[in-house]
């Protein structure tokens, strides 16, 4: 008499674990690769250089160099206003460079301002690759160190402007430089990796699963030295006495909670403003209004000469 065959079952199961153990290892390769694509694409945004001839630009600037961490340097551009007048440092957005805020710097040096704005790394015509503000902060700092070393600035105040990116890096140097006196910030965020997210978000591939989780790993991954480096928001206490706009844009809903929030956390004084659009996409009317808040605001809070008036 035969005996029964018990490895049929066994083989069966065997097949269908290897089954899914294949499907379960295509996932993940899946969704590494689209995550890596996206932080690769995130990290290194698309860059169209613009071409400068400052003989025929409005303020009579001149090129400015400072030296970043690491070595190698920055240019940026130094408007002259009222000898010995503060300065005001533009930083322009993530994906943008300083061509996009030039109205905005004509606007601030016609009210008797010095103004400076550079571009960040990954940004105009410096190498591409961004770390979203990580590093970006030890260029602003460097930038107010060497302005502050010119003759015909005051070196003990600085106003600071910044949206997005540029904003999370102003808010960085305002909490722990007290020569910055007034700042503005625009849809800015708390730690680069929410940008991310809301990058991630908006390119729509979070349907698939645990994108949003693996692409936060690797970009912690590329700044691994920033690891332990804490959200922003528990500095804001910091800032007590100096004077902070927020804007917030309607159509940046993650940023938009983010401002909210960091300005609901802020001391006074403070302010919040709320536009119907981000900076880079507003009709030229309404960041006309835009910029005349934003001098009105750096008028009051840190005039070119004199003392802030009371409020």
């Amino acid at each position: 008499m035969a005996l029964p065959n018990f490895h049929f079952p066994n083989l069966s199961v065997a097949k269908m674990l290897t089954s899914l153990l294949a499907i379960a290892l295509f996932v993940f390769v899946a969704v590494a690769a689209v995550s890596g694509f996206l932080v690769y694409q995130i990290v290194r945004p698309q860059r169209v250089a613009a071409s400068y001839d400052l003989s025929v630009m409005m303020g009579h600037p001149v090129t400015m160099s400072f030296p970043v961490a690491g070595g190698g340097s920055r240019e940026g551009f130094f408007f002259p206003g009222l000898r010995g007048a503060p300065t005001i440092i533009v930083c322009h957005g993530y994906g943008s460079q300083r061509s996009d805020v030039l109205t905005l710097v004509s606007a601030l040096q016609d009210q008797q301002f010095n103004v400076f704005t550079f571009d960040f790394a990954g940004h105009g015509n410096n190498l591409p690759g961004t770390t979203l503000g990580y590093r970006e902060v030890g260029e602003l700092r460097s930038a107010i160190q060497a302005i502050a070393a010119r003759d015909d600035v005051d070196p003990t105040r600085f106003g600071l402007w910044g949206v997005d990116m540029g904003g999370y890096v102003v808010l960085e140097v305002a909490t722990s430089d007290p020569r910055v006196k007034a700042f503005i910030v625009d849809d800015a965020y708390s730690d680069p990796r929410v940008f991310v997210q809301s990058e991630i978000k908006r390119s729509g591939l979070t349907v698939l699963p645990m994108v949003d989780k693996v692409s936060d790993f690797g970009f912690r991954m590329l700044n691994y030295p920033f690891r332990a480096q804490p959200p922003v928001t528990g500095q804001l206490p910091a800032t007590k006495g100096v004077p902070k706009l927020f804007f917030v844009a309607q159509d940046q809903q993650v940023l938009a909670t983010e401002t909210m929030d960091m300005f609901n956390r802020a001391p006074d004084p403070k302010q919040v403003v709320r536009t119907n659009a981000a900076y880079s996409a507003m009709s030229d009317d309404s960041r006309k209004n835009y910029e005349t808040q934003v001098v009105g605001f750096f008028l009051q809070s840190l005039p070119p000469s004199g003392t802030p008036a009371k409020n």
